[in-house]
């Protein structure tokens, strides 16, 4: 076990987007989310810089922020984030969910099983890949002590 001070979990999430006006109908609009804070990147003044909540209070660990970037367009890869999940409380909620989004003429994936949950995907204005999954059945679902079965990338034929 390490020696780091313990976290608390994750606080917030910041990405990036070209047009606020967009991300804003995104996630009021689409997602039910509120706007809990209009700033700026204080690294990047004149760089806006919006916080978004699953609550209205907007407490860690409900927050998605973005700093506005016009014109901007990464490439996935290393130093980019692949997608983030939102979680749900099981997949009655999910399917809800799917059909909600496609009502808002989002393009949403089918249900995939992943083994440790059930989830769906679609992205937002920008082409950020977002994922809703299920609580269960867990990350214990085929092993009794959870995290125990390590697989090795290498014997898979990655290079070192």
């Amino acid at each position: 076990m390490s020696d780091a001070p313990p976290t608390t979990g994750l606080h917030h999430v910041t990405n990036v987007c070209t047009d606020m006006t967009e991300t804003v109908a995104f996630y009021e609009d689409v997602l039910g989310w509120h706007t809990v804070k209009r700033t700026q990147n204080y690294d990047d003044p004149g760089t806006l810089h919006y916080y978004f909540s699953s609550t209205p209070e907007g407490e860690p660990g409900t927050n998605v922020t973005y700093f506005e970037y016009p014109g901007a367009q990464g490439t996935p890869g290393p130093g980019a984030s692949h997608h983030f999940a939102f979680g749900v409380a099981d997949e009655e909620t999910l399917r809800e969910w799917q059909t909600h989004l496609r009502d808002r003429d989002v393009d949403v994936s089918e249900v995939k099983d992943r083994t440790y949950f059930k989830s769906i995907y679609f992205t937002d204005p920008d082409g950020l890949v977002f994922e809703l999954a299920t609580e269960g059945p867990g990350f214990a679902h085929d092993e009794d002590d959870p995290g125990s079965e390590e697989i090795d990338p290498f014997e898979k034929g990655y290079e070192r």
